[in-house]
């Protein structure tokens, strides 16, 4: 509980992953590598939330308050506000994360993981193994199976993964938008429970990169649907916000009184490509530690590719610096 870097927002962590390395006195001896790694994981969590999450905070936030104040939101300011929140919640959480994680290898404490490129994910089964991962095990371990997992058919399992998943919203904080929010997710993961099995009886067929695509698209576009009630703060904006993300007008004008239209498509872009396609913090940090632990033979640039990327990171981000910005996950 005193241990500071895993609290207030997580990792969720099992007695059972911190008292062993608490119980080895080498944990308290000062490393080289456990300085090396922290310094790095922490600098690409604050530069994932300072760089990406504050930047499309710019967006995210004018588009919600509007929406939520009961004022018109056009069409493309919905997608873009939407999609801002999105990347905003994904870089802000997985950045103190990893700040979290690397202020506690400076302790020579090792965290588990708590994120692995979600956004990647192709169902939302694999979403929640990748989003927030010691919250899932946890909603798993002490109410999924707690309630009887599948061990009591179909019906009983559809049913528990309902109620784990709403409760799972009401922990985030008791209100109908989370509860909304925790119903989605639940519905989503009997849908994808249900269209799995269908599918492997009726198709015997692989699946192939198209359907791949699909399933990916898919969701992404679910995951973002619900974080439009996880983001506002009544349910008649979160409301507002689907009404006009589901009536289709192209013609609407692409600039906006709320928000850059063009900066912000330019952003989500870079953003998302960020997010879907470049490696996770804990792919990078494991790159560097299998460099820094294998035997060196002569001098290798691609030894210091990481700390010089981490150390520019670092400094980009404090300088940048200029206002309190609260992480997202401390109002849950």
């Amino acid at each position: 509980m005193t241990f500071f870097p895993q609290l207030i927002a997580g990792t969720i962590v099992h007695h059972k992953e911190m008292l062993p390395q608490f119980e080895h006195n080498e944990t308290f001896k000062p490393h080289s590598l456990n300085f090396a790694l922290g310094l790095t994981l922490f600098s690409i969590g604050i530069f994932k939330k300072v760089v990406f999450a504050d930047n499309a905070a710019v967006f995210a936030t004018p588009v919600f308050n509007a929406a939520d104040a009961g004022s018109s939101v056009t069409f493309i300011e919905a997608w873009l506000g939407t999609s801002a929140y999105t990347l905003q919640l994904y870089f802000d959480f997985s950045g103190y994360t990893d700040m979290a994680l690397g202020l506690a290898m400076l302790f020579g404490i090792r965290l588990p993981d708590n994120f692995d490129s979600p956004y990647k994910s192709v169902s939302i089964v694999e979403f929640w193994r990748r989003w927030h991962i010691t919250l899932s095990r946890f909603l798993r371990d002490y109410l999924y199976i707690a309630l009887g997992g599948n061990r009591k058919g179909k019906t009983r399992r559809y049913t528990n993964l309902m109620a784990t998943m709403v409760l799972g919203g009401i922990w985030h904080g008791a209100g109908w938008n989370f509860m909304m929010w925790g119903f989605l997710h639940g519905s989503y993961l009997v849908i994808n429970h249900w269209w799995s099995a269908t599918r492997r009886r009726l198709l015997t067929a692989s699946v192939g990169k198209l359907e791949t695509a699909a399933y990916w698209a898919l969701t992404m576009l679910a995951v973002m649907v619900s974080w439009v009630f996880f983001r506002a703060e009544t349910t008649e904006g979160a409301l507002h916000m689907l009404n006009t993300m589901v009536h289709i007008d192209l013609s609407s004008p692409l600039q906006s009184s709320l928000i850059n239209s063009k900066r912000a498509i330019a952003v989500c872009g870079a953003l998302f490509i960020v997010a879907i396609f470049c490696p996770n913090s804990g792919q990078v940090i494991r790159f560097v530690e299998s460099r820094l632990t294998q035997p060196k033979v002569g001098f290798q640039w691609v030894t210091y590719i990481p700390a010089a990327i981490s150390s520019v990171g670092f400094i980009v981000s404090v300088g940048l610096i200029g206002q309190l910005s609260e992480f997202l996950y401390f109002n849950f």
